[in-house]
């Protein structure tokens, strides 16, 4: 069976190295290219075209960033989606993937589909990257957090950790306040309070986990909450990073890449509201009644609200949110290490998530 990397491969036809292009050592500081960094092949009809040294930061950065989401993506697709040649890897759990079909019946085929996209991103930037001889990104040294127990996971190293999760939804409220935006420093109210206060599994460890029902349904839940505040971050970054962008192709790049992570917002963003009121009998955790306590949690409230935009004075307008460009990537990464992505990761792999986050905020247009 191909693993994602060799589909990644096939994708983009061309010959590479798994092993090459590895991000290791110290943190690299902004703009700075660390030692541990290996070129790659450069295609010299491209490699004159001028990508800049900013551009190829932020691109470096969205690689990481996707190689990042294709991990988890493929953890959730082999437990709760189809496994096929497109994303392969895993054979399913059928307990599991029923309690995430509670949330919508399509979940199986929709978490595939995100994982295909996200396959793509990662492939087609680095493949960028590597026509214009520029380093490239590949997370393959940090793939040592263990698998899930559970009947369906593959048993090999991942990049990130779904089993003590700390979601943060209060893009829930924020996509439904008409007064308030993050880039004004406005702090809004999480819609799931105990999914922001604890450590959860949105995946089940191990066959334990299958029961009783409504734990199962809890960490169910829990996924549908996770894909929604990914695909958020995802929609934010991209509209953020592009106003740092110089060239016309690489900002052609996130305009085309971004919209489609917000596509995948809006999609789970209606998902999540079918996610079922329950206390999980194991562990307390509380999915509320969203529908109780008015507009700024009412389910079916997924098209964003008209908020405050740039300047309080002018008349509020419906937008992605935020979109403040200032420590972008930084924030991205704090966002993501702060929901227990990373639990467990190797501080060098902290320094190199730094590193190049850094090196993209770092970019000016």
């Amino acid at each position: 069976m191909e693993t994602t990397e060799q589909v990644q491969q096939r994708r983009v036809r061309r010959r590479t190295s798994r092993r090459g292009f590895l991000v290791k050592g110290a943190a690299v500081g902004a703009g700075a290219v660390g030692a541990g960094w290996l070129l790659t092949d450069a295609s010299p009809a491209l490699a004159s075209g001028g990508l800049t040294k900013g551009d190829a930061a932020i691109l470096r950065f969205l690689a990481a960033a996707e190689l990042i989401e294709t991990d988890l993506w493929q953890q959730y697709n082999e437990l709760a989606g189809i496994q096929d040649s497109e994303t392969p890897g895993g054979s399913g759990n059928p307990a599991y993937t029923e309690a995430v079909a509670v949330l919508d019946t399509d979940m199986a085929q929709y978490i595939h589909d995100d994982l295909d996209d996200e396959i793509s991103h990662g492939a087609f930037i680095n493949a960028y990257l590597n026509a214009h001889g520029k380093q490239t990104v590949n997370l393959d040294k940090f793939r040592t957090l263990p698998s899930s127990k559970a009947t369906g996971a593959q048993q090999i190293g991942r990049l990130t950790n779904l089993m003590q999760l700390t979601v943060d939804t209060s893009f829930w409220t924020r996509y439904r306040s008409d007064s308030q935006n993050p880039d004004f420093g406005d702090k809004l109210p999480q819609a799931v309070p105990g999914l922001a206060a604890g450590r959860f599994p949105a995946i089940p460890r191990s066959d334990d986990d299958l029961s009783p029902d409504d734990h199962l349904q809890a960490i169910a839940n829990t996924a549908g909450f996770h894909f929604c505040f990914i695909e958020q971050g995802g929609t934010s970054l991209y509209a953020q990073l592009a106003q740092r962008v110089a060239g016309p192709e690489v900002l052609r790049i996130l305009l085309s890449i971004g919209p489609t992570e917000a596509m995948h917002f809006q999609t789970w963003h209606d998902k999540a509201g079918n996610a079922p009121p329950l206390t999980d009998p194991t562990n307390g955790l509380v999915f509320p009644d969203l529908n109780a306590d008015g507009e700024s949690t009412q389910t079916n409230l997924i098209m964003p609200e008209p908020t405050i935009f740039l300047q309080r004075k002018f008349p509020i307008v419906s937008i992605i949110r935020p979109t403040q460009t200032k420590n972008a990537a930084m924030g991205a990464a704090k966002a993501l290490t702060d929901d227990g992505l990373f639990r467990g990761q190797s501080a060098e792999f902290f320094a190199a998530l730094k590193g190049l986050a850094e090196a993209a905020d770092a970019a000016r247009h």
